[in-house]
C-alpha cells in the first residue's frame, strides 16, 4: 500500500493527483517548487518502477514542466530526483527565475524556507488547475 513518506508531509502540500503522481507543493514560497510522488510503495528509484510506470512518470514530469514553463513565465526549470534525505521516489520540478533567491545556484539550502501566506497556496493551485486541466485531480484540503 501507499504510503507518502512523513519527511514529504511535513514539508509539502499535496495539491492534486495525476494518473501516476500526486503533486506536491513545496512549502517554500521563495520558488513555485512542486514534487511528483508515483502513487506506489516501497519505491525509491525510477527504474524500481515497471516500465510502464517509468514512462508515465517521464510524460507527467515533462508535462507538469511544460505548463509551469508556461504558467510562470520560467527563465528555467528545474527537474531532479535525488532522494538523498528521503529515499521515497519523488521527482522535483522547480519554476526558476533569474530574480529568485538563489539564482543561479541550486534551491537546496541556499536562503531558508519562506512560508506561504494566506491566500497564496489556493492561488498556486488554481494556476496548476486552469494549466493542467482536466489531467489534474485536486484532492480535499485545509489551506
Amino acid at each position: 500500500m501507499f504510503v507518502l513518506d512523513s519527511r514529504l508531509q511535513q514539508d509539502s502540500i499535496e495539491l492534486g493527483r495525476l494518473t501516476l503522481c500526486s503533486v506536491l507543493l513545496s512549502k517554500d514560497a521563495n520558488y513555485p517548487w512542486f514534487i511528483l510522488v508515483p502513487q506506489r510503495a516501497e519505491v525509491s528509484e525510477i527504474f524500481d518502477l515497471d516500465e510502464a510506470d517509468q514512462q508515465q512518470l517521464w510524460v507527467e514530469t515533462q508535462l507538469l514542466a511544460q505548463v509551469l514553463k508556461r504558467a510562470y513565465a520560467a527563465d528555467k526549470m528545474n527537474v531532479a530526483t535525488l532522494g538523498n534525505v528521503v529515499s521515497q521516489l519523488h521527482m522535483h520540478v522547480i519554476v526558476r527565475m533569474r530574480d529568485d533567491a538563489a539564482w543561479p545556484a541550486p534551491v537546496w539550502g541556499r536562503v531558508p524556507a519562506k512560508a506561504y501566506e494566506a491566500g497564496q497556496v489556493a492561488q498556486v493551485r488554481a494556476r496548476l488547475r486552469e494549466a493542467l486541466g482536466t489531467q489534474f485531480t485536486e484532492v480535499a484540503h485545509d489551506a
